[in-house]
């Protein structure tokens, strides 16, 4: 069973930054694209920022300049760097993998920013 293991959320004041990390046991070799999506209360899923096996990253338009996804391939593990937080950036963090037609979800990782 295709395993998402997700880490570094937190709280954190506004202007700060957090590293979140999304581990996989999928293989790297059949992974088309990982990715991280967002909920906040009250409001839809999502889409963060994505990052293909051939490493062309994706970006939501609130979050570019400020949010990194890169990946670590020997590790197969994908990272999104935050920085200069804001509040809206506040959510549940939920890693997605892309495989085939299939798609895999994280368990999710809260982030808030807040003073």
């Amino acid at each position: 069973q295709a395993q998402l293991v997700e880490s570094g959320g937190g709280l954190v004041q506004p202007g700060g930054s957090l590293r979140l990390s999304c581990a996989t046991s999928i293989s790297r070799f059949s992974i088309y694209a990982m990715g991280w999506y967002r909920q906040a209360p009250g409001k839809e899923r999502e889409l963060v920022a994505t990052i293909t096996s051939a490493g062309i990253t994706n970006y939501a338009d609130p979050v570019k300049g400020r949010f990194t996804i890169f990946r670590d391939t020997a590790k197969n593990t994908a990272y999104l760097q935050m920085s200069s937080l804001k509040p809206e950036d506040t959510a549940v963090y939920y890693c997605n993998v892309k495989r085939g037609l299939f798609d895999y979800w994280g368990q999710g990782t809260q982030v808030t920013v807040s003073s």
